[in-house]
């Protein structure tokens, strides 16, 4: 194979081994800050010590300057770089009279070291794969990734892009999105989810460079690097994630948390009041503390030379900044938070820190010592892609997995792995038989890892072949989220979004869903190809009652956009719904799975299920039967026995699979008149679920059967009985409607 195949992939600029010295730093005093009812910057950080650091007795260290080698970027021009993040932020959010500037201009010490002296990346090739990735969690701040991204040379993001921030159909929307712009990793703006996704990028690097590397060749070797604020701190998936990270020992992971202490409402202390350190240190964290986030640039790198010292844990680097820096009004203020500083402020904010330009104005200088990158980006590419190739011809088989991986492109004859079933197959629950699929898939497919929220033997998603991803065996591909449902929604994104050929799976009972829906609705919106694999899905887990029994979740996952919901009945659909889930790059898919026993029906098939719906049996001629029967997942096999009751009392009988409503509303006009006729108006459907939404199925005049309301504490039969689900309920409804 090629090695060119590998190079459509990705980009991004080295590392340099140490950091510049950059001299000096100007006292803070030389900026104004506001101090009539407010903290000063000063106090901001002696509050906050006594607030949060304390008397603690745990190694927390606080980052001193130190002397580093290599080139050296004079300190007036570090002061206006920064000043220009700030500006273009500010500038931003003022001609779109909406968004954020406070966090741009208190984080952008930190964004300028990150992205001019530390991250490697190609700004010409977002996508090149042993890129550093970089994830704003606190995505409301998106401008400053924005100018960072316009600064280095990315080409999603010029001034007009920058000017258009909010506008409709620009490459700067109000928070980062991967889809719409190249170099922005995952799509963060609902707090703490980026924290995770950081967490599964950086466990997606770990796992690979202990599978692919070699002892002459370091082929895999990145960081992720993450910002999140109080917010995200807040936020509970970030503490689920963050204790994972720490379990798992990912050392190429620093996070980098800007304690403002000012939220939305106001300052933190009147509600978030716990020491970050403290718990992080107890979550298996190292911690350090950079003092001066606002002008301590030598403070900032040395935290970060000392993170990457730390090989075997990850790092949390509190950075105590001022929220708005530089505005003499609204610094330090909840004013700053969510809206635009306003003409007046604008012009004070100028004058304070001395920058008499233009709006959107990005000194020549500035552009000049930024415009290295995309140079030295292309170099650090082509330094790697020259690394790979011989590494493809030293180990030619892990070259071609690792191309698979990076490429996304799935192994010839992957397919074939799929398993087959016959009505004389024995009747299983669709979780055991996902699991057939799940182990006969992870042999062809070498992205395939995931796991449950402490559910491996009831969902069913262990893979036999393989041990566990742990700390000091991360090569293995069974992953232990315990029981952390909303974190493992978001850090398989992460890992979905790391490399298009990264499958990840994760698995938990379907009602639990509840709790991980708002990383599932991120990763519709993200395009994140993940396996949600729900087990336990209706009214049949039976006795553990309505708490465990879902009724509304079919329903809210159809309404939900670019998300496939597929409920298989049997061994060939369990089979085809992977096919499914596995050839949409583009969204997630959710497999609803029984826990009870089903038969193998007859007209059942793997490629019916990539229709959506199809006929599985039809009596009936010219495309006019009686009656249509339409079933999904347990309830196909009561439509099925329905339509044969029927057809002994000589009615023309279609009955319907309707596995995915979404694949269904794809096909063609002319294929959905085969499938459901307009002129048949006599439709019955049956669902262990809501009927919402069935109504545009059967139409005015056909009958949804289901449940409106919640379950009940029984054996599994005795509750399909009492609620109607039945072959005689079938059949009766059949006769009502015809």
């Amino acid at each position: 194979m090629a090695s060119s195949s590998y190079l459509t992939v990705s980009k991004a600029l080295l590392s340099r081994s140490s950091f510049p010295s950059h001299g000096s730093i100007p006292p803070s005093s030389s900026v104004s800050v506001p101090s009539s009812g407010l903290k000063s910057a000063t106090s901001i950080t002696t509050t906050s010590a006594a607030r949060r650091h304390g008397p603690i007795p745990i190694p927390i260290r606080a980052s001193a300057a130190v002397e580093t080698l290599g080139k050296t970027t004079d300190t007036e021009l570090v002061e206006k770089s920064v000043n220009t993040i700030r500006f273009l932020s500010i500038d931003a959010v003022e001609k779109a009279n909406s968004g954020h500037p406070g966090l741009p201009m208190g984080c952008a010490p930190m964004g300028h070291v990150l992205y001019d002296e530390v991250m490697r990346y190609n700004p010409k090739n977002p996508y090149w794969f042993n890129r550093d990735r970089f994830v704003l969690s606190a995505g409301h701040g998106c401008m400053l990734q924005y100018a960072l991204l316009h600064l280095a040379g990315y080409d999603a993001v010029k001034e007009e892009d920058l000017r258009n921030f909010r506008q409709w159909g620009s490459k700067t929307p109000g928070h980062p999105e991967n889809f719409e712009t190249p170099g922005v990793e995952v799509t963060t703006g609902p707090l703490g989810q980026g924290a995770a996704n950081a967490v599964g990028l950086a466990l997606a690097e770990k796992h690979l460079a202990a599978r692919y590397n070699k002892p002459d060749t370091k082929i895999i070797d990145h960081y992720t690097y993450v910002i999140l604020g109080d917010g995200c701190q807040m936020e509970g998936i970030a503490n689920e994630a963050c204790s994972l990270a720490g379990h798992w020992g990912l050392g190429k992971l620093i996070a980098f948390y800007d304690d403002n202490h000012i939220s939305i409402d106001g300052d933190t202390q009147i509600a978030f009041t716990e020491s970050v350190e403290a718990r992080f240190h107890a979550l298996g964290w190292h911690v350090i503390w950079v003092k001066n986030g606002n002008t301590g640039y030598d403070e900032i790198r040395a935290a970060i030379e000392e993170a990457k010292a730390v090989k075997d844990k990850p790092t949390l680097i509190k950075v105590t900044t001022t929220i708005g820096f530089g505005s003499p009004n609204k610094a330090n203020s909840y004013s700053v938070h969510g809206s635009a500083l306003g003409a007046k402020e604008v012009e004070a904010t100028r004058k304070n820190l001395r920058w008499p330009h233009e709006p959107f104005h990005v000194p020549e200088d500035v552009k000049k010592h930024w415009s290295r990158h995309v140079a030295d980006g292309a170099a650090l590419e082509a330094e790697w892609n020259a690394k790979f190739a011989e590494y493809e011809r030293k180990y030619p088989e892990e070259a071609t997995e690792l191309n698979s991986i990076i490429t996304g492109q799935l192994p010839a004859g992957w397919e074939k792995a799929l398993p087959t079933y016959t009505p004389e197959s024995p009747a299983d629950a669709t979780r055991n038989l996902s699991q057939q699929n799940l182990n006969a898939l992870a042999k062809a497919l070498p992205g395939l890892l995931g796991g449950s929220a402490d559910l491996t033997s009831p969902s069913k998603t262990l893979l036999k072949m393989f041990g566990d991803f742990q700390k000091n065996i991360p090569e293995e591909r069974n992953v232990r989220f315990g029981v952390r449902e909303h974190s493992m929604g978001a850090i398989c994104n992460g890992i979905a979004l790391h490399s298009p050929g990264l499958i990840p799976y994760c698995a938990t009972f379907f009602v639990f869903t509840d709790y991980m829906r708002a990383a599932m609705r991120i990763s519709a919106l993200s395009e994140a190809r993940v396996l949600f694999v729900m087990t336990h899905d209706s009214i049949g887990i039976g006795e553990n009652g309505p708490t465990h029994q879902p009724i509304e979740h079919l329903a809210s996952f159809r309404a939900m956009p670019n998300i496939l919901m597929l409920r298989p009945a049997d061994g060939n659909e369990t089979a085809g719904a992977y096919r499914v889930a596995l050839l949409n790059t583009k969204r997630p898919s959710v497999l609803a799975l029984s826990r009870q026993k089903l038969p193998h029906l007859r007209g059942t098939s793997i490629e019916g299920v990539e229709k959506g719906g199809y006929t599985v049996s039809d009596n009936s001629r010219g495309n006019e039967p009686d009656v249509i029967l339409i079933g999904t997942g347990s309830e196909l096999e009561i439509a099925a026995k329905a339509g044969d009751e029927l057809r002994k009392e000589g009615k023309a009988v279609r009955v319907v699979s309707f596995v995915s409503w979404e694949l269904f509303d794809e096909q063609s006009d002319e294929y959905k008149e085969s499938v459901l006729p307009a002129a048949v108006t006599a439709r019955v459907s049956i669902e262990a679920g809501s009927t919402f939404g069935w109504g545009k199925i059967v139409g005015d005049k056909g009958k949804a059967i289901g449940i409106d309301r919640f379950g009940a504490s029984a054996p599994a039969s005795r509750i399909y009985k009492e609620f109607g689900l039945t072959v005689e309920a079938v059949v009766a409804a059949a006769k009502q409607v015809s």
